[in-house]
């Protein structure tokens, strides 16, 4: 059974940054695609990045605007996203997904997914 696990969330002023972490158990993490979401209360989930197999091709949401960095380390079985910048519309749940054998950016896609952790933006 694979569990992704999420931490790293809290809450931030403007301008400043987090890192989000995402452990993966239960299966072979170097062989999924990794990806990052996100809902706001009152929102759809939406699309942050995902980053491949390998961690050579990476795919961002517009928003990010490069203030967003998705990476992994398959020894460690960990996606990461660090998030520079922030903004109070960053406010949200972020969860993780997962999905194998396939570069995959829309959220149907995704095989497995975390509960999330919370990110709040606030002076």
């Amino acid at each position: 059974q694979v569990q992704l696990e999420e931490s790293g969330g809290g809450l931030v002023q403007p301008g400043g940054s987090l890192r989000l972490s995402c452990v993966v158990s239960g299966g072979i993490f170097s062989s999924y695609t990794m990806g990052w979401f996100r809902q706001a209360p009152g929102k759809e989930r939406e699309f942050v990045g995902a980053i491949s197999q390998s961690g050579l091709t990476t795919s961002y949401a517009g928003f990010v605007k490069e203030r967003f960095s998705i990476s992994r380390d398959n020894e460690k079985n960990t996606v990461y996203l660090q998030m520079i910048n922030l903004r109070p519309e960053d406010s949200a749940t972020y969860c993780c997904a997962g999905v194998r054998d396939l570069f995959a950016i829309e959220e149907h896609e995704y095989s497995y997914w975390g509960q999330g952790t919370q990110v709040t933006v606030s002076s």
